[in-house]
């Protein structure tokens, strides 16, 4: 399996950044994901890494080297995280419970599954055009999907989510594949402060015109921009599938034995928990600025 990932989280005009992102891999599968923590209830960051950890603990157990059935990792996977904020909650003591939206994709074989609970999304690009996007649980997009344009005077708030991962009720996930994957496929992880400000067709456009270690801060920057000084966490995080013999670029898996496993999500801690609410985040974006530009590094030694 070979693939290249770049990824960006940015803080916005918001106090703090309550985005996670990350990716794991063994040498037949790889798991990609990304949470948006949810303001209006505490401790966002927190849901959100635990969400990620939660994702990535069961992945290093059950892909070995490959997960059984991907579908229903992701399924139980989102559920097992959501379990997991309701456990937190209950050893605080706390009255609220943190909350975070979730998307996640497994490549394996040479076929994509992804899943999504709330409104951070996933996109694939092919060629030139856009084939497939995550439908956000929000009401705004239910009555898109269902073409109900608003009555005179009605409004509705695309911030709103019917479900999520902490909510009182059991998640409504949205499960996807397996889709094949063809050499060159892009596919693009983000929370909504990227989406919010950056239209479909802009990223479509700068994910087939761009490399992604190019297009991802350019996205982010305009993301920024549009935004302005109130402007949302924005996270990205973009996979190119690379099918062919070419191990130049990106990470190739091949050389990894049946029990190996890597990952860029950081492993749950006790002393994370009670003594450090923000998880490290200067270490986790250190990490991943540290990845981007070893990516960077690569491909500017590939000989045309």
């Amino acid at each position: 399996m070979r693939f290249s990932v770049f990824q960006v989280s940015r803080r916005g005009g918001r106090e703090k950044n309550e985005d996670r992102m990350g990716y794991s891999y063994t040498r037949d599968a790889g798991l990609f994901a990304l949470a948006d923590g949810m303001g209006g209830h505490p401790e966002g960051e927190v849901a959100a890494q635990l969400a990620l950890q939660t994702m990535s603990g069961m992945f290093q157990r059950e892909a070995t080297p490959a997960l059984a059935d991907p579908a229903k990792f992701l399924q139980e996977g989102i559920l097992a995280g959501h379990l997991q904020l309701l456990a937190y909650a209950a050893s605080k003591g706390m009255t609220d419970t943190p909350r975070t939206t979730l998307v996640a994709c497994i490549l394996q074989g040479n076929a994509a599954y992804w899943a999504h609970c709330g409104d951070s999304r996933l996109y694939l690009v092919r060629g030139d055009k856009l084939i497939a996007r995550t439908r956000d649980h929000s009401y705004s997009e239910l009555q898109e999907a269902l073409g109900r344009s608003p009555a005179a005077g009605e409004h509705f708030n695309r911030n709103v989510l019917f479900t999520c991962l902490g909510s009182p009720g059991k998640p409504m996930v949205d499960t996807t594949g397996p889709m094949l994957l063809q050499d060159g496929d892009r596919l693009l992880l983000c929370s909504d402060g990227l989406w919010g400000t950056v239209s479909d067709e802009v990223i479509t456009e700068q994910l087939v015109k761009l490399p992604i270690a190019d297009a991802v801060p350019e996205l982010v920057e305009r993301a920024l921009r549009n935004g302005g000084p109130r402007c949302d966490n924005v996270t990205v995080l973009a996979v190119e599938w690379e099918a062919g013999e070419d191990v130049t670029l990106g990470i190739s898996t091949q050389s990894l034995s049946d029990d190996e496993f890597a990952s860029t999500i950081q492993a749950a801690a006790a002393s994370d928990e009670e003594d450090n609410p923000e998880l490290d985040e200067a270490e986790i974006e250190r990490s991943v600025r540290e990845i981007n530009e070893a990516i960077v590094r690569r491909s500017s030694k590939k000989t045309p």
